[in-house]
């Protein structure tokens, strides 16, 4: 299993409705995505922005390439995500869960 790590950045209201959009769109879609095995999403509320990690695991570097494109490491955000985020990493990175619960 590959684990695929994300981080963007939202104001503390935009950080609420991108994670509403998150759990009740995003996620939801990607259920259907061969090889997706499931997620984490997790905020940190700092002084005057929240910071988000997304971990998505999937079950396969081939199934990473299939979601994102040949260059995998390239991050998704889509337009429509965007506007809640003040900020966030153009790039994923990609790490081989060797252990899982």
């Amino acid at each position: 299993m590959i684990g695929r790590v994300w981080r963007g950045w939202a104001k503390p209201k935009q950080a609420d409705a991108y994670e509403k959009l998150l759990t009740t769109e995003t996620l939801p879609a990607l259920h259907r995505v061969p090889g997706y095995k499931g997620s984490y999403f997790m905020r940190n509320n700092e002084a005057d922005e929240v910071a988000i990690v997304e971990i998505t695991f999937w079950e396969s570097m081939a199934a990473i390439e299939a979601f994102a494109g040949q260059d995998s490491t390239k991050a998704v955000v889509p337009p429509e995500t965007q506007v809640f985020l003040t900020r966030w990493d153009d790039r994923s990175a990609h790490f081989e869960a060797t252990w899982c619960p």
